[in-house]
């Protein structure tokens, strides 16, 4: 049994339209959303053995919210840069890339390739993971090149206003 975590990025900021989309940071929702939400996984109580982010500002800083509530240190967050604007393929590729030894992991990337990831995983069609929405896969599998379409169960979704007046 394998289980894929998947947060999409929290809310990032438009102020700059000058700036590289790459390198906009997270708006002030963003810093508040990210750290409740990483508090409620860490709530949670699930285990998760390697981070793993798209390196772009939005996502790692995500990222970093989500680590710090785990007590992962910075270091030990996988970046891929191939998971900024990933499709779903490269998501999975990504995914069965992992070291034998994760058997549970949490992705930090952007929308849509993640929403259609999970939606291709699952079978389940949740039309759009809002900013820092969380998702939990289970996979019903012993290594994680054995990952193909439908094979996931969704487990649960959850998200920001879901919480409304705690984060939003």
């Amino acid at each position: 049994m394998r289980t894929l975590y998947f947060c999409r990025h929290a809310k990032s900021s438009w102020a700059d339209p000058g700036q590289a989309d790459f390198d906009r940071p997270l708006n002030e929702r963003g810093n508040r959303n990210a750290p409740f939400m990483a508090g409620l996984f860490r709530k949670r109580g699930e285990p998760v053995d390697l981070l793993v982010s798209s390196p772009a500002a939005r996502a790692w800083s995500t990222a970093l919210f989500f680590a710090k509530e785990l007590g992962v240190a910075e270091g030990d967050i996988l970046l891929r840069r191939e998971l900024y604007h990933a499709s779903p393929q490269t998501i999975r590729r990504v995914a069965e890339e992992l070291p034998a030894h994760v058997h549970r992991a949490l992705f930090f990337g952007h929308n849509p390739g993640i929403t259609e990831a999970i939606e291709q995983l699952s079978g389940e069609p949740i039309g759009n993971l809002p900013t820092c929405g969380l998702v939990r896969i289970d996979l019903p599998i012993d290594d994680w090149k054995e990952l193909s379409a439908g094979i996931g169960t969704l487990v649960w979704l959850d998200y920001p206003k879901r919480h409304p007046g705690q984060a939003y």
